[in-house]
């Protein structure tokens, strides 16, 4: 569902919002499937007054499409990764074998770091928290016999995601795909690393500097692929709230915005290969409020402030992963129910893609028969249910629309303090105010927005971390109270459940991976590989985009560790300042 629908502004028009919907239902495309009842009701594809808002009308409350998922279902996106590029590429296959819609890439820890396999810091870490990938041949191995021109593909890494890209782009390459068709997400998304996750190489700007290099080369050679998935996820699970989630993710997305109008870049043609990556935790009906407000808010900050005018320039097209935090260790089986509960409320929240954690991944990666469970999970869902046959069925619940309405109010009240952080005196409710602010900030390169000023200074400051540890600090010693409950772990406690059989990552992975990167040095054209990990430090030097020469360097088979040392020497560490 990541592509469909209409570029077309939709910003008013006739009073009779029914009809507007109906004529854009008309002319949209819609799946030969049942769409009756269990028991053979006919269900109108949506419902509504003849003047509240429909589906596929700005501001996309009710969802961007006018035929919700008649038109097309969510993506089933499982994460998957672990061990070698072979071991991977295995349960890639498997999972699309059983009716998976995409693929989506865990890397193991030295990858994320952007560290090689053999480095000092990769010791007893080589692909135990995802698949481990040292250059362009590890990716040509992850994805043999997967056809990169047909398949859509995610990737969840940030501070070295642009590396690893030129590495997929390569590894496409040698398959003879043409690169321009590549379809899929990258994470890239740097903000929240100092909010929450802690994978940086840098600091702040140089890793802007390779955001904006990448989105810029996208727009121009890959318009299909989005270069930026900006995570909520990882600030949820690291004890934030719904509305923090929300809001501090918008916020990141609205200084990627900003970043691609100061590299002149036009926010028609930029903005649409954002996405975004949400949480769905457990309280069912405040997640769904939350994917329903997060639409609304993007739709009007980027026509009202940022200038979008068509449709694809609003929309937030979001994936969804259940909540790895709410799972248990305790009575793992309830893991099953968990991931239900929160899959459901993406979908009623109008999720783009999708992918449910397996029960026993508070304890390892997924088994075969675990990730299989949570593949079945989705699909439950999709086929069974009928929750596919009408868009936005909550919408005009009294309580849905409250809730929304209440965090949406939330995160504005988080907006305005992150652009006081920035020395702004303007809040999110000056639209006009903030689109000037905007355009005389960003009219110059290297122009920094008023909500990038912000989310710097908060970085800083340590004020995000802060705001997220008090929250979850709050939500600690209400589990303590008993205020919260979790069953099998505070409540219900008294269980017949016996251990799980878990996947483990053999030693013998890293001898191997360690062994063929050794290998693969030996065989390599040495000089040519330091001669163009050269050229793009040089190119790093300069004001030009760097896609290109690491590009030259993935193809030499350099390897992420001795890009990223280079540049690291270049630009330097980043050491987040001590908090007291």
């Amino acid at each position: 569902m990541d592509d469909q629908g209409s570029t077309s502004s939709t910003s008013g028009g006739t009073d009779d919002a029914r009809s507007r919907w109906q004529a854009r239902y008309e002319q949209s495309r819609v799946r030969e499937a049942d769409f009756t009842t269990l028991s053979g009701m006919q269900v109108e594809p949506a419902y509504g007054t003849e003047t509240s808002e429909w589906p596929g009308e700005f501001p996309f409350t009710r969802g961007l499409y006018p035929t919700g998922y008649r038109g097309r279902t969510w993506t089933i996106r499982q994460f998957a990764g672990f061990g070698n590029a072979e071991q991977t590429n295995e349960r890639y296959k498997m999972i699309l074998g059983r009716g998976g819609g995409g693929l989506s890439v865990a890397f193991d820890m030295p990858t994320l770091m952007g560290r090689d396999s053999d480095a000092s810091v990769s010791l007893g870490e080589v692909g135990h928290c995802g698949v481990a990938i040292d250059s362009a041949a590890d990716m040509e191995r992850l994805f043999e016999g997967i056809d990169l021109g047909a398949v859509t593909t995610s990737m969840t890494i940030s501070g070295p995601a642009v590396p690893v890209f030129c590495m997929m782009i390569v590894a496409a390459e040698r398959a003879g795909v043409d690169t321009g068709l590549l379809n899929g997400t990258l994470q890239t998304d740097i903000f929240k690393e100092y909010i929450a996750q802690k994978e940086w190489l840098f600091g702040p700007e140089p890793h802007l500097r390779l955001i904006g290099d990448l989105m810029e080369y996208c727009a121009e050679k890959i318009p299909a692929y989005k270069p930026l998935s900006v995570s909520g996820y990882h600030i949820r699970e690291a004890g934030s709230t719904a509305a923090q989630e929300l809001a501090f993710t918008l916020a990141d997305g609205f200084g990627y915005v900003e970043l691609g109008l100061s590299r002149g870049l036009d926010v028609d043609v930029f903005a649409p290969g954002l996405s975004f990556f949400f949480d769905a935790h457990v309280d069912f009906f405040e997640e769904i409020a939350k994917f329903r407000a997060a639409r609304r808010i993007w739709a009007r900050w980027l026509r009202d402030v940022y200038g979008a005018q068509t449709d694809k320039a609003q929309w937030l097209r979001f994936h969804t992963q259940t909540a790895g935090v709410s799972l248990t260790a305790q009575q793992p089986y309830n893991n099953v129910v968990r991931t239900g509960i929160e899959a459901l409320s993406a979908v009623l929240g109008g999720t783009n893609s999708l992918h449910t954690n397996a029960l026993d991944e508070t304890l390892a990666l997924p088994s075969e028969q675990a990730a299989e469970i949570a593949l079945r999970t989705q699909q439950v869902i999709m086929e069974e249910t009928g929750v596919v046959n009408v868009a936005d069925p909550l919408g005009g619940s009294w309580y849905v629309e409250a809730l929304t309405d209440q965090i949406e109010a939330e995160a504005n009240a988080i907006f305005d303090k992150i652009l006081a952080m920035g020395g702004s005196d303007l809040t999110s409710s000056d639209a006009a105010g903030l689109a000037e602010a905007t355009r005389v900030s960003t009219g110059s390169t290297g122009g920094i927005g008023p909500v990038t000023q912000g989310l710097l200074r908060g970085i800083e400051d340590g004020w995000f971390m802060a705001e997220i540890a008090e929250a979850a600090f709050q939500y600690q010693v209400a589990l303590e109270k008993g205020e919260k409950k979790i069953v099998g772990v505070n409540v219900h406690t008294d269980s017949i459940t016996h251990d799980l059989e878990i996947l483990r990552v053999s030693h013998e992975v890293e001898v191997e991976q360690v062994r063929a990167l050794a290998e693969r040095r030996t065989t390599r054209d040495e000089a040519a590989a330091r001669a163009a990990v050269d050229r793009m430090v040089e190119v790093s030097r300069t004001d030009g985009n760097m896609i290109e020469s690491m590009l030259e360097a993935c193809r030499a088979e350099a390897t992420l560790g001795e890009i990223c040392d280079a540049l690291r020497a270049e630009w330097g560490e980043y050491r987040e300042p001590a908090r007291f």
